[in-house]
């Protein structure tokens, strides 16, 4: 049996990961307890910003986890700080949930009519005047600034329809490349580090996603775990220019691999 040794701390995935919709996956409440009984750190990174960060602790507790809020690290929160420290000055045009337009406003960032930034996130509640609006905002110069790239949402069914193609249409109609922020950029790494105090370099990163949570681990040369409760199939790796370095079916067949 491979082992896991000198780790600094654990990034866990959320959606597929840790749960599928409402539903905890098996073995991962185990998994998380096993975590606080050996006081090894981690935080919970998810991609999915159509819910603020008290929403995902609420969720995780009501489904017996037991977290803190330091023990999440939204895609949400990672944008509003890049954005906070790379352009201090700047409004935005959020499209997003009412959740998500709450959070901007109570990070200090300005919401603005003229803005210099329209920000884009997961928005179940789109609506073509929003597209319209974010368009020629734009054409009339403004950035675009994803919270991340992901083209599905898993739920309890299946998937649903993520920021991604969104990301896609933007910059075709407008010629513009969008900042992407959440996984697979290392500004998660870099943030997730800091929320933990640890060795960003001896983090491991568990996820079922190759294009965001295992790209973000390979490009920046940390150890990863693909879980196979998710998206990812283990034949998926054949055609990947990803390489993992261990896969297995779920979290709950982690703790085995400890020492």
């Amino acid at each position: 049996m491979t082992q896991i040794n000198d780790v600094s701390g654990f990034m866990i995935d959320l959606d597929g990961t840790i749960y599928k919709g409402g539903q905890p996956i098996d073995g991962a409440k185990e998994f998380i307890s096993m975590l606080k009984r050996k006081n090894i750190p981690f935080v919970f990174l998810t991609n999915n910003s159509s819910s603020s960060r008290s929403y995902y602790v609420e969720k995780l507790n009501g489904m017996g986890f037991n977290i803190a809020a330091e023990n999440v690290l939204t895609s949400t929160t990672a944008t509003l700080r890049y954005i906070r420290r790379t352009y201090p000055n700047d409004t935005v045009y959020p499209m997003g949930t009412e959740q998500f337009v709450n959070e901007v406003k109570d990070s200090g960032i300005v919401i603005s009519s003229d803005p210099d930034i329209v920000l884009l996130a997961f928005d179940k509640t789109i609506t073509y005047n929003k597209i319209n609006e974010a368009y020629h905002h734009i054409l009339n110069g403004a950035k675009l600034i994803a919270t991340h790239p992901d083209d599905l949402c898993p739920t309890e069914s299946g998937y649903d329809v993520d920021i991604g193609p969104f990301i896609r249409f933007f910059e075709s109609m407008t010629g513009t490349k969008a900042e992407v922020i959440g996984k697979p950029n290392s500004k998660m790494i870099e943030m997730a580090a800091s929320e933990m105090n640890v060795d960003s370099t001896k983090l491991i990163m568990i996820g079922d996603r190759l294009y965001t949570d295992m790209r973000m681990a390979f490009d920046s040369k940390i150890r990863s775990i693909l879980v196979c409760s998710g998206e990812t199939r283990p034949e998926d790796l054949k055609d990947s220019d990803i390489t993992v370095t261990f896969t297995v079916n779920s979290v709950a067949d982690i703790e085995k691999m400890m020492k």
